[in-house]
């Protein structure tokens, strides 16, 4: 084997594991809507995210707020009790 058809061969494998590395990255990320007790009320966060994307009063509104997101991106809620376990999840992936 010529240097040129391996040095061309180690240029395919390594882009061939950008690529592939990148679409597992893509897939790994998640829409899923977390309600968790915050502070005094409640938030809604994205599944691994350490922001909030919303506050919220009371619990109901902010179920009703990461229904609507799930919706939009096919996800799943999962709704957090105020002792943080997991009381209930709802999913909307079609």
């Amino acid at each position: 084997m010529s240097k040129g058809k391996s040095w061309l061969r180690t240029l395919i494998e390594v882009i061939e594991v950008f690529f592939d590395s990148a679409q597992r990255s893509k897939r790994g990320r998640s829409w899923h809507q977390h309600v968790v007790p915050y502070e005094a009320g409640w938030a809604v966060r994205r599944e691994g995210n350490k922001r909030i994307t919303s506050k919220h009063r009371k619990q109901s509104t902010a179920i009703r707020k990461a229904k609507t997101l799930a919706r939009k991106y096919k996800a799943d809620v999962i709704i957090h009790r105020a002792g943080g376990g997991i009381r209930e999840r709802i999913s909307y992936d079609d």
